[in-house]
């Protein structure tokens, strides 16, 4: 999920926030969120689906199915 770890930095960066409040936003870790923008690790559906929400982004967005 290369395009999902972009994204998400960019989108996080842009909001001026850390990994670490991110991750408290949507209840995960902030080695969680770094996993994922480092390609080590894919987000699960409610994750993903908590991230999309926050940003007000659709998932497909995230992963790249549309820009």
């Amino acid at each position: 999920m290369k395009i999902f770890g972009e994204r998400l930095r960019e989108l996080r960066k842009e909001a001026n926030l850390s990994a670490k409040n991110f991750g408290e936003k949507i209840g995960v870790s902030d080695a969680a969120v770094i996993r994922w923008e480092n390609d080590e690790a894919d987000p699960s559906i409610t994750s993903l689906k908590r991230t999309a929400e926050y940003f007000k982004v659709s998932a497909d967005y995230l992963i790249g199915l549309e820009d």
